[in-house]
């Protein structure tokens, strides 16, 4: 099945209405925890690279080698490693913290170096003076992660990230084995952290997500979904940051939502008491259309509460201002799930 229009640009004057400027096209799928195709827009099994909405599901060859107890690593730690941080200082703390345990430094970690994301979603500016390192890095917990699991079956940790490394072999084939895929069959790109990422349908991405957030129930991968489940709902600001929308995603949910975003607008949520993965893929990338295309997922599938809709009424439909701050459109949505039968 093609995409479909998902959301658009308007631009208006208040008095004469707005106009339809941009159209922004996509797919969502919504699946149960044994993968059924329960509600859709556009094409539920697009194929989607799934971006740092995979973080999760990288961390699971160390987690299920009993990793963290044997690092002795918190579950705030854990959360870490499937965050996209902010680079704010309790993130960097957290993940000095476990390259200390793990008896490495940053000079170890191979995702680069970029600008930390709390300045873009804040609006601060970063210091004249600011010198910034891998730590930085909004994937720099994940990386830690894949250290660890280097020095957990010692193996060289250079070079970690390449495709050919006993690391990332064993992603692939943990990754592969979840989702009913082999491993040569699952599509794989470089990610902007130098390390594999892999593309999947959409629907085989949210049946993840119903998994992890269904946590120790899960029959294949129970213990290791519930310890990343737990760790990621206990601790959504160290998965994102201030301002971020995983945050507010995840604290509305307060405790039944689990979900992560990835670039080039990914979204992927778990909703533990409706047993069902939510993944949502805008097919031009444009982040700014994949927030309200959550916000009406969400309120579609009847989600939404009033102290929900209250905490994530920015996402609704969210204004666009020109650089006097005066409302020049908006972006809304579009669409309407189909419900499968």
């Amino acid at each position: 099945m093609p995409v479909i229009r998902l959301a658009a640009t308007t631009r208006g004057y208040p008095d004469s209405g707005n106009v339809i400027e941009n159209v922004h096209l996509g797919s969502v799928a919504v699946v149960d925890t044994h993968g059924r195709l329960l509600w859709s827009a556009g094409d539920p099994d697009y194929p989607t690279f799934t971006r740092s909405a995979l973080k999760p599901f990288q961390a699971l060859p160390f987690i299920l080698a009993d990793g963290p107890a044997r690092f002795a690593l918190s579950s705030d730690e854990v959360a870490l490693l499937c965050a996209s941080h902010s680079g704010e200082a309790k993130h960097l703390d957290g993940v000095s913290s476990i390259l200390n345990k793990i008896g490495l430094d940053p000079g170890h970690l191979e995702c680069g170096c970029a600008v930390p994301l709390h300045y873009e979603f804040t609006g601060a500016k970063p210091p004249q003076d600011a010198h910034w390192t891998p730590l930085h890095h909004n994937c720099s917990g994940k990386h830690s992660g894949f250290l660890a699991w280097c020095r957990l079956h010692d193996v060289p940790t250079a070079n970690y990230v390449e495709r050919t490394h006993p690391l990332q072999q064993a992603v692939r084939s943990t990754l592969a084995d979840a989702i009913g895929m082999a491993p040569g069959a699952l599509p794989v790109g470089l990610d902007g952290c130098s390390a594999p990422n892999y593309a999947m349908p959409l629907s085989r991405l949210a049946h993840l997500y119903a998994r992890l957030a269904h946590g120790p129930q899960d029959p294949q991968l129970g213990g290791a979904m519930g310890t990343l489940r737990d760790a990621m709902i206990a601790r959504p600001d160290l998965v994102s940051g201030e301002e971020r929308t995983d945050l507010h995603w995840m604290t509305a949910g307060d405790g039944d939502w689990v979900t992560k975003i990835g670039a080039d607008a990914v979204q992927a949520i778990g909703i533990r008491s409706a047993g069902i993965g939510i993944a949502i893929k805008i097919a031009d990338g444009n982040v700014r259309a994949l927030h309200p295309t959550v916000y009406a997922v969400l309120d579609q599938l009847g989600l939404l509460k009033a102290a929900r809709r209250e905490l994530l009424e920015r996402y609704r439909q969210p204004l666009i201002k020109n650089a006097r701050g005066a409302v020049a459109g908006d972006v809304r949505t579009l669409f309407k799930l189909t419900r499968q039968a």
